[in-house]
């Protein structure tokens, strides 16, 4: 099994920007946690970040094709990409939205996202653990994992 865990704009600074909301774990620590998690479930975890929007979207056509399902953080186009949003509407692989900082406590326009309707459910505000969290979600969601 893979598993596609895609980051979005700004995410490659982790660990500099905003350290005080994002916390000072950079992207490599997060993606090199869910993968040593992966390997515990024995699967795969690909992890792929973009600032662009357009790239986003054809990271998500392939993984349709190409994983079991999709991790997506993907920050400030949470809150206004409907061609993100279309992009996930169109999988037939269910998507798990994340988030490090809890968006509803935040700045009121990040308080909607138009991506967790077309997604399976939503984590955020519990750091670099909303990742491994939404991993099993996901995990949890495909029926594949085992008990511990």
């Amino acid at each position: 099994m893979k598993i596609l865990v895609l980051h979005g704009p700004n995410l490659n600074l982790l660990g500099e920007r905003e350290t005080e909301v994002y916390g000072k774990v950079n992207l490599d620590e997060i993606n090199n946690r869910l993968k040593r998690l992966g390997s515990k479930y024995q699967i795969t975890i690909v992890t792929l970040q973009s600032n662009c929007e357009g790239e986003l979207i054809n990271f998500l056509h392939k993984a349709n094709d190409e994983a079991s399902g999709v991790i997506f953080n993907p920050a400030a186009y949470t809150h206004y990409s409907i061609a993100l949003r279309d992009a996930i509407a169109a999988l037939t692989i269910p998507v798990v939205e994340v988030h490090i900082s809890n968006i509803y406590s935040r700045e009121s326009f990040r308080a909607k996202s138009v991506i967790a309707p077309v997604t399976i459910g939503q984590i955020s505000g519990f750091g670099l653990e909303s990742y491994s969290l939404g991993l099993k979600a996901l995990l949890n969601h495909l029926d594949f994992l085992r008990e511990e």
